[in-house]
């Protein structure tokens, strides 16, 4: 029974420390694009008022993306170190958790300076899905495939 309780504990902390990790990485996506993101995925205009002619599939396409991958950070740190205790394994979640949000952020400018136009931009306006918001979501992917190899 202790040892039930023990799980319990922790998958709260992990998913705890998580949740809160993944806010943070939606908050550093919402710095690194221009507008409001949350007002280019409800397609808010600068009243509040919604259309959906102002929503922007692309921006969403992109943070739906950065959350998975930051997901999967967090995910394969917790698989890979969470059943031998409980206090280097929550560093590690910590740590590489805050890691892949830097690296997404880093790589979202590093191929926005190596994109015609202004990529941030491009995928913040509203309408269909750009390319170039394939491209974001791809390489923010491929940062968590990376990290994750890194951890496991």
């Amino acid at each position: 029974m202790t040892d039930l309780l023990n799980a319990l504990f922790h998958a709260v902390v992990y998913a705890v420390v998580s949740g809160a990790i993944l806010i943070v990485a939606y908050y550093v996506l919402d710095r690194v694009t221009p507008g409001h993101l949350g007002s280019h995925l409800h397609g808010s205009d600068e009243d509040g008022k919604a259309s959906v002619h102002l929503q922007s599939r692309s921006a969403a396409l992109v943070a739906s993306a950065w959350m998975i991958s930051n997901a999967l950070v967090l995910f394969t740190a917790i698989w890979s170190n969470g059943a031998t205790s409980f206090g280097w394994p929550l560093v590690w979640t910590v740590s590489f958790g805050l890691l892949g949000v830097a690296l997404n952020a880093a790589m979202l400018f590093a191929i926005d300076a190596v994109t015609p136009g202004n990529l941030r931009q491009i995928v913040t306006e509203p309408g269909p899905v750009r390319p170039l918001a394939y491209l974001a979501g791809a390489t923010t992917l491929s940062v968590a495939a990376i990290v994750c190899a890194s951890i496991a």
